[in-house]
């Protein structure tokens, strides 16, 4: 197996959990951390236990004990970091979305296969047990017919104030629509119509929206999303025998299942740190000498980004 040598690419509020994550799960060693100054860098590598610290992503590709890395930065950074990451030669796992854009999607992909390396947008949801497990009962028949999904989702941004600058991908729907949208894409294909409001600040990021739309097999679903106030935070799945809910899917450690006629049956999967997952996910790929996850699939990451630029072409207008 591959040794996966791991460079951090910011020092955002993410990178933590991801590298307690890898920690945990021993799916690969934390060797170098990046950030805009060495004065940060140095501070988080010694809060994080990291050996090296570089003022610059820049010096952190030009590492040769660096073979992997993992890219939490803003938005509007993912792609040049990662198009940067693949020229100098290293695996790539870039944060959701993947890039701001179908195009620049594309490319990457493209330029990753060109280079023999691996990519794969960093969707923790797909690879909970919870989320699987939850798929699996959906495609073994117990809630039916599902013709319905509601999901809901409120946080308060703390200090990642640029999730309020359209400058930098900020906005909600581009870091946290893409959870909704890319489960429907992994549960139940393709996404025919998807429309939505949003309400927005200062600068043009929207603070909170509202999507609906329709899926193959004449599924509807709806998306709320919003930073003022509190939601339910939960996903709910219906079908003609029964309904699945979801406690914060996005990190979903359990879920309950309803079926007509019987008690509720709950779905338990406790964990620290959710995103120990797709570590190992991301370790069994790169160990098999693939260029792409199986399930954070190419296709999945461009229909994911394309059925988001539908609807902020419309709020654009």
């Amino acid at each position: 197996m591959t040794a996966l040598r791991y460079g951090i690419l910011s020092t955002s509020s993410i990178a933590p959990r991801f590298i307690a994550a890898l920690r945990e799960a021993g799916a690969g060693e934390i060797v170098a951390v990046s950030s805009r100054t060495i004065e940060k860098a140095r501070q988080k590598a010694s809060q994080w236990n990291i050996p090296v610290a570089y003022g610059s992503h820049e010096e952190l590709l030009a590492d040769k004990q660096v073979n992997i890395v993992y890219i939490s930065a803003v938005n509007s950074q993912h792609y040049s970091l990662a198009k940067l990451a693949l020229l100098a030669g290293k695996h790539v796992i870039c944060e959701k979305p993947c890039t701001t854009s179908s195009e620049d999607t594309l490319q990457l992909f493209a330029l990753a296969r060109d280079k023999g390396l691996f990519l794969m947008e960093a969707q923790k949801m797909l690879f909970l047990p919870t989320i699987t497990e939850v798929k699996r009962r959906i495609s073994a028949g117990d809630l039916g017919k599902v013709f319905m999904v509601e999901m809901s989702q409120s946080f308060s941004p703390g200090y990642n104030v640029w999730q309020f600058d359209k400058s930098l991908g900020g906005g909600t729907l581009l870091s946290s629509g893409i959870y909704g949208v890319e489960l429907l894409l992994w549960l139940f294909g393709d996404i025919k119509e998807i429309a939505g409001a949003c309400s927005v600040v200062e600068g043009g990021a929207e603070d909170q929206y509202v999507l609906s739309g329709k899926m193959e097999k004449d599924i509807l679903f709806s998306i709320k999303n919003s930073t003022r106030i509190t939601l339910d935070n939960t996903a709910r799945i219906y079908g003609t025998d029964g309904y699945i809910e979801i406690p914060e899917y996005w990190k979903a450690r359990r879920a309950i299942i309803y079926r007509n006629g019987e008690e509720p049956l709950q779905i338990a999967y406790p964990c620290e740190f959710e995103l120990k997952y797709e570590a190992i996910h991301i370790a069994e790929c790169i160990s098999k000498g693939l260029l792409t996850s199986p399930v954070v699939t190419e296709a999945l990451t461009v229909s994911g980004i394309l059925s988001l630029e539908k609807v902020l072409r419309h709020w654009e207008v």
